[in-house]
């Protein structure tokens, strides 16, 4: 049963990775044909996009009366986003290049990213009221994104035909859906499997989901890195966390206000608000992320890891 299940979820693994591929290429000839840039066809669609298996836990949670999942799952993803996945793109990439569109988003991130926890420690929960401010934001920013768009074009060439651009959305679309059902599924085998190996609980919950639910921004992210689109795995991210931190929880405490322990969030919270502080003083030291800022973003994951395990054993929390 184990090596059936294992088996099922490097399959799935190997449709992720078919499917980022396809959306890096196929994402390309779109942002040409439509005039926009990378960066904000990486926001628009893609940070949105991404962020579905994180909203459908979210609702899911909400609905089954237990929203606190949703709630770490956000934290954990936006700590795996903005530390493994960036960490990792910077190390193949051997570096980054950043502008200041970049600079300026990196520090909207930091701020909107803030915002849920500073609710949640003034009211000790997110209430319907909270889920409303949170939604609005979201919609502000899109918005403002969407206007200042002109901002962030480039001098592109479209010449692409208008049958080429119809099979590139049609193909879009398929390996949008791909990547989706092909993360949902491998989050249901990796609990299959962590349970039939009798993993902490801590590992499915805050760790395993979060991950689980963050792997098509990673798989997008590093095919995008490896075919030279730096600006779409950037744009992702940090779409990835304005989304995450507003519309998600937003949608989440509309459905059901959400709870929970005070010392895990506490302790998540905090990394992620580090994490978060980190990668912006990184986009704003230079211009260019070194592998040597990716690397300490990996090692920062690894030690959130360690003291959110030591938290959870020491504390005694079932």
């Amino acid at each position: 049963m184990v090596l059936t299940n294992l088996l099922v979820f490097l399959g799935l693994c190997i449709l992720l990775v078919l499917s980022g591929y396809l959306l890096v290429k196929t994402l390309s000839k779109i942002a040409v044909f439509l005039k926009l840039s990378e960066f904000v066809i990486a926001f628009i669609i893609m940070a949105f996009a991404t962020s579905i298996p994180e909203l459908f836990v979210g609702i899911s949670s909400a609905l089954s009366k237990n929203p606190a999942l949703s709630l770490g799952n956000v934290i954990g993803s936006n700590i795996v986003d903005i530390t493994l996945i960036i960490g990792i793109a910077i190390v193949l990439a051997k570096g980054i290049k950043i502008n200041k569109e970049v600079r300026k988003d990196s520090l909207y991130m930091f701020l909107i990213a803030l915002i849920p926890i500073i609710l949640m420690l003034i009211g000790n929960s997110l209430s319907r009221i909270d889920g409303v401010i949170l939604v609005s934001i979201f919609g502000i920013y899109s918005w403002n994104v969407l206007v200042s768009r002109r901002r962030f074009k480039k001098s592109l060439e479209n010449n692409i035909k208008r049958l080429d651009i119809i099979l590139s959305t049609v193909l879009f679309l398929f390996s949008l859906l791909l990547l989706f059902y092909s993360a949902k599924y491998i989050v249901k085998y990796a609990t299959l499997l962590s349970i039939e190996l009798a993993l902490p609980p801590i590992i499915i919950g805050l760790f395993l989901l979060a991950i689980g639910t963050s792997l098509p921004e990673l798989v997008f992210g590093t095919s995008a890195v490896l075919h030279k689109h730096s600006e779409l795995a950037l744009g992702d991210v940090i779409g990835a966390v304005v989304v995450n931190s507003t519309l998600v929880l937003g949608v989440t405490a509309l459905i059901y206000p959400i709870t929970a322990n005070f010392i895990l969030f506490f302790s998540s919270a905090v990394f992620m608000a580090v994490a978060t502080f980190l990668f912006l003083t990184f986009v704003y030291s230079g211009i260019k992320l070194d592998w040597r800022e990716g690397v300490s973003l990996i090692m920062i994951y690894i030690l959130f890891i360690i003291t959110e395990l030591y938290i959870k054993t020491s504390g005694g929390f079932s």
